[in-house]
């Protein structure tokens, strides 16, 4: 289904090279696995390996905090050796830590594997961020970031659907869920080495990390997706289904839909929204994203105290504005920090972009599980205040913004 989207926008002349719609068709396949272990990685340590609540959030903390640690190093070597490699290399690191995760019996077994693809994952998102942005012209990446994006979501959405139903047989099909993932980011590295012919290196240019720190404009911008990523990610990927289990009575095949019905979201309105940003403010449109999440994190809080079948329709329309809300966002994000990046550094850029969304995704599974074990109506509220907060950031963000990279380009044919 996702190589045929894929090739539906390209008939449709959505512009992008051939050799990127390839890479995009591995991003489906990467996220398919993904998706099926994403919202189950806390229900499966705590209820299928018998950890605490506390110890299984720390254990998928440290996925992102190894992500963390391991971005500033990433960057430089995305502008030495290029971002293809470092894509595959962060592949196959992730591969091993997932099927490791398959096995594990004690804490200390999961805290080694979580390491293990929290390195990978530091690696893969800045470095196929620089891929796809080496591999498409400047006045297009927005579309670029669009595919990507629908790509991801559909492969997430299909992904928790299936891990919904096959997590419902218990430990048996957890350690499937996990085996199946690790086998998708293998699938994922060979589409890379097989399909990018070349890796872009650009001459190198002295400063390094030091011309990042001294852009305004990227410094905020980071920041600012330290927090949106923390509640629309972070928030929604493990805070929301231990809440929808615990506070509501959700099943895993619910909340596996819960999941789909965001993804398809995204994917349903990812490219109407790209084209609704051409020649549009990216503050703007960052801002509209931000703000979408309020609303959400409110019905999430109101459905704890709603009866059943009605509690499941206020998560559902939240799970849904969540997805609208991303769209905004990513619309404008990843082709304004490619906008404002030098090309010799633009791994480090993308490097601490990923360190950005890694803090913020971060920030869920270690603060928001301490919190929600002690208060869950005050942790969809702080939420829902730090979502408003990202929204007036954003919009302060435009006067940092160079003229030139304000707003988002029109293409300048339509089949282009």
């Amino acid at each position: 289904m996702g190589f045929l989207y894929c090739n539906i926008l390209g008939r449709l002349g959505y512009g992008l090279p051939r050799e990127l719609w390839v890479v995009e068709a591995g991003i489906f396949l990467n996220y398919l696995g993904w998706g099926a272990v994403l919202p189950f990685e806390v229900i499966y340590l705590h209820q299928a390996r018998g950890f605490g609540l506390g110890v299984s959030g720390l254990v998928v903390g440290v996925v992102t905090l190894v992500a963390v640690a391991a971005a500033p190093i990433v960057g430089p070597v995305i502008d030495r050796v290029g971002a293809r490699t470092t894509a595959a290399a962060a592949g196959v690191a992730l591969a091993a830590g997932y099927a490791g995760l398959a096995f594990v019996h004690t804490p200390a077994q999961a805290f080694v594997a979580a390491a293990l693809a929290g390195l990978g994952n530091g690696a893969l998102q800045p470095s196929q961020s620089a891929l796809l942005a080496s591999l498409s012209r400047p006045e297009i990446r927005h579309r670029s970031t669009a595919v990507s994006r629908v790509a991801a979501n559909l492969g997430v959405g299909l992904g928790a659907a299936l891990g919904g139903l096959v997590a419902a047989r218990g430990l048996e099909g957890f350690v499937a869920l996990f085996l199946a993932n690790a086998v998708s980011y293998l699938l994922y590295v060979a589409i890379l080495v097989l399909a990018v012919r070349k890796d872009a290196r650009p001459d190198p240019l002295p400063g390094g990390y030091r011309l990042l720190l001294r852009d305004r404009a990227f410094v905020r911008l980071a920041l600012t997706n330290v927090a949106v990523i923390a509640v629309g990610w972070g928030v929604f990927t493990w805070i929301v289904p231990p809440y929808a289990s615990d506070q509501v009575g959700l099943s895993s095949e619910l909340i596996g839909l819960l999941l789909l019905a965001n993804a398809l979201t995204v994917v349903v309105a990812q490219i109407p929204v790209a084209r609704f940003s051409e020649g549009r403010r990216r503050a703007s449109i960052m801002a509209i994203g931000s703000l979408a999440f309020v609303p959400a994190c409110l019905l999430v809080l109101a459905a704890g105290y709603l009866a059943l079948g009605v509690a499941e329709a206020a998560l559902l329309v939240a799970v849904i504005v969540v997805g609208v809300g991303e769209c905004f966002h990513t619309t404008a994000l990843m082709p304004l920090v490619a906008d404002l990046a030098p090309p010799a550094v633009r791994g480090r850029y993308m490097a601490a972009t990923g360190l950005s969304w890694w803090l913020g995704l971060a920030l869920a599974p270690t603060l928001g599980t301490q919190l929600l074990s002690v208060s869950a109506p005050a942790t969809m509220l702080v939420s829902a205040a730090v979502a408003l907060g990202a929204a007036l950031s954003a919009l302060a963000l435009e006067r940092y913004v160079p003229e030139a990279a304000r707003l988002t380009p029109r293409p300048a044919l339509a089949g282009h």
